[in-house]
């Protein structure tokens, strides 16, 4: 039976230990409130798929990074496969060679292979696999979002070159446009996350990325739910749905 796969690696806020951190309690709960994708494993949570959440923060270890910083443009803003500056600029974390090696070994390469077998299984299954790579942004561009234009929509639909489908995306984009939800293309973010193993070499995987604005479902300037919580969350789930129907 074929499967979407749901990709969620920024709803945790795990920090599994501190080593080399050097920023206080209150400083790392700061930067967990404006970098997590808040709620994400329950607004895009759906059984009759394959969930790949990652359990840890992504200031911890962010998964959506290229593991060798040489290939992540925002490694040079502290923001590569291991965070090493707040939003502010100033040294959240001194990483050495022995603690990248553990953090990568212990959660980064795991957190992939997880993601690897399940478009494995799929492939083998049905031939074919599906990823829809799950987000959240925030309605005020952060100092290092490249984009920095505002307003900002209500969605942002991801996608790449290669293993993004057209009539995924014209699907995507003709879904909001009929509910009068705004929806810009690969702004303010774009891409769309799949295994090393399969990247730019098999078109039977194919990615598409949901990110939706924090506005439509949290209180201004927190990580509470707000009362549009629902609503929000039942049009990701119409989404997910969509999705699948594609398969």
């Amino acid at each position: 039976m074929k499967k979407l796969i749901l990709h969620i690696p920024h709803a945790s806020i795990n920090i599994p230990y501190l080593d080399g951190f050097q920023i206080d309690k209150q400083e790392i709960d700061h930067e967990l409130l404006i970098l997590t994708d808040w709620h994400t494993n329950d607004l895009y949570e759906d059984d009759d798929s394959i969930s790949v959440v990652a359990n840890f923060s992504r200031i911890f270890c962010d998964p959506e990074r290229f593991a060798d910083d040489n290939l992540e443009p925002m490694a040079k803003l502290g923001m590569g496969v291991l965070y090493t500056q707040t939003e502010s600029g100033k040294e959240m974390r001194i990483v050495s060679d022995e603690l990248r090696t553990s953090i990568l070994t212990d959660y980064y390469f795991k957190h992939h292979q997880k993601l690897t077998e399940a478009v494995k299984g799929q492939l083998q299954e049905s031939g074919t696999a599906l990823i829809l790579d799950c987000h959240s942004f925030p309605d005020t561009p952060l100092r290092r979002n490249s984009d920095q234009s505002v307003p900002r929509p209500d969605f942002n639909i991801g996608t790449d070159a290669f293993h993004t489908r057209k009539d995924l995306i014209e699907a995507a984009m003709n879904f909001f446009a009929e509910r009068n939800l705004t929806c810009v293309l690969n702004a303010p973010f774009s891409g769309s996350i799949v295994p090393m193993e399969y990247y730019q070499k098999n078109r039977n995987v194919q990615s598409i990325m949901l990110e939706v604005n924090r506005r439509l479902y949290l209180k201004s300037g927190s990580s509470e739910r707000s009362v549009d919580y629902e609503r929000t969350k039942s049009v990701v789930q119409e989404f997910i749905q969509l999705m699948k129907k594609t398969l």
